[in-house]
């Protein structure tokens, strides 16, 4: 528990762990909460894990944390570090985690809640029959060994390139869907196995897909811009990068421990096992995960390929007049390279955002000509039973190196959820909300029951509050998929 570790007050939303609590920090804490949600998140160790990742050698400015913080490997999941590389700054593994990519997409329709509430029910097992679900799932989407490389190098211009999607998907997507710098000969035989055959599924745990119905505006300028209005049909995809990433996350965190030693790196945690971004070990581990990135973002546009075929055949006409447009697709477990002034100087930092998403302004160069005067889309979804959220990226999230919130955060560890919830209620309790699940096994729903989830609400009112993100709108769910 971190009941121990010592808050300072900044303000409602900020608040401090001094780098006086442990010898050997090398900068401050930084967490984004209020009161009520600090109760929740004094339940674990992920106090004493921002604290711990504040040793690693070059970070800047502080170790952050997102109000929907829980505890992780090595870092804590909504944990933000960002290291000097000129000064000797890491990259960390456990800064990533081990689903490399994990991300969120989202997809309006031109479609009202009144043209399909008849339907959701055979949209939602039409969904669950197309779209492979659950642990080791397999898709129909095969490669060959030499197109799996090219997926680790083309990322979501492969799928395209296949005919799952259009150009201008590619667009909306972060780094267009294909970060460069990668390395297929970075990557394990092992890692490859695991990934060939899963390209277009959904996985397990918390990935879903969900049908929702917009159901908030909070910014009506925005929201035009956007195309979006009260009533409206939306799709959210929440997957990542397989067993593939997982793979290279497992096979480099081994590497990384004899760094600790090799370049005298002191942490108080051996899953915080790092090496300098400009050492061998890591930039090989960073071509790896560049590679493991490539394949989340080919596998989210394959699913939503999916998705589009499926809702053609509900419906009966073409994705395109359904007005099936991506709105934009976020990584939240990645590290960057990106620029940023400290201290009145340029500097080259390794960014690490693990249950993080981007957060970037109006007019920053990295957005695509149709979001520079909004900002970036930021997507944080909630749990089944609740809401999911637009938002736009803020000038003020420079604090945060332009990071914000993934999430609503867990409050119960899986075990405890499914021995706490019973089935059959949960699943009455969102029949009655309108809310129609399908699951590859009982476990996942009690699993990912609301119970087991910070009221996203709660924590987008940080974010929001904090001026690190800004409410565009809020769905809820009416279908979801889960694996």
């Amino acid at each position: 528990m971190s009941e121990n570790v010592p808050l300072e007050k900044i303000d409602d939303f900020r608040w401090r762990i001094p780098k006086s609590y442990k010898p050997g920090m090398r900068v401050p804490g930084l967490i984004y909460a209020d009161e009520k949600l600090l109760k929740d998140i004094y339940q674990d160790k992920a106090l004493e894990q921002v604290a711990n990742v504040a040793f690693l050698p070059g970070i800047v400015n502080y170790s952050l944390a997102m109000p929907d913080i829980h505890w992780g490997y090595g870092f804590p999941i909504g944990g933000v570090a960002a290291t000097d590389i000129a000064a000797g700054g890491v990259v960390s593994p456990g800064g990533v985690g081990f689903d490399i990519n994990c991300g969120v997409r989202m997809v309006k329709t031109n479609l009202m809640f009144d043209d399909i509430k008849d339907k959701i029910k055979d949209l939602v097992y039409a969904l669950f029959s197309r779209i492979p679900t659950g642990v080791g799932s397999k898709g129909d989407i095969r490669v060959s060994e030499k197109e799996e490389k090219e997926i680790l190098v083309k990322g979501s211009k492969w799928a395209v390139s296949k005919g799952y999607g259009v150009a201008e998907d590619l667009e909306y997507t972060e780094d267009n869907g294909a970060i460069e710098g990668t390395d297929p000969d970075a990557v394990s035989e092992r890692a490859y196995e695991r990934g060939r055959a899963q390209s277009g599924t959904l996985g397990s745990g918390n990935h879903f897909l969900e049908v929702q119905v917009i159901d908030q505006l909070f910014d009506s300028r925005l929201c035009d811009e956007f195309g979006l209005t009260l009533g409206q049909v939306a799709l959210m995809i929440h997957s990542g990068s397989r067993g593939l990433g997982y793979q290279i996350c497992e096979d480099y965190l081994k590497n990384m421990v004899a760094c600790l030693q090799k370049y005298n790196i002191s942490v108080p945690d051996r899953q915080l096992a790092c090496a300098p971004v400009n050492s061998p070990e890591g930039q090989t581990y960073l071509s790896a995960m560049r590679c493991a990135a490539n394949y989340a973002w080919a596998n989210r546009q394959c699913l939503m390929h999916l998705a589009r075929l499926v809702f053609e055949e509900v419906f009966a006409t073409s994705w395109q007049k359904l007005g099936m447009q991506l709105i934009y697709d976020v990584a939240h477990n990645i590290a960057k390279i990106e620029t940023y002034i400290i201290d009145g100087k340029e500097k080259k930092l390794c960014v690490h955002r693990k249950g993080a998403t981007r957060s970037l302004p109006p007019g920053h160069p990295a957005l695509p000509s149709k979001y520079k005067n909004t900002g970036q889309p930021v997507i944080i979804p909630g749990d089944m039973g609740r809401n999911s959220y637009l938002l736009v990226g803020a000038e003020k999230a420079q604090e945060t190196f332009y990071s914000t919130c993934h999430g609503a955060g867990r409050v119960k560890s899986r075990t405890l959820s499914t021995r706490t919830t019973n089935l059959n209620a949960l699943l009455k309790e969102l029949e009655s909300k309108g809310i129609i699940v399908k699951a590859s096994g009982r476990e996942t729903i009690v699993e990912e029951a609301p119970q087991a989830y910070k009221d996203v609400n709660d924590v987008v009112s940080i974010v929001h509050n904090a001026a690190i993100a800004k409410r565009v709108c809020r769905m809820r769910p009416v279908g979801v998929i889960k694996g």
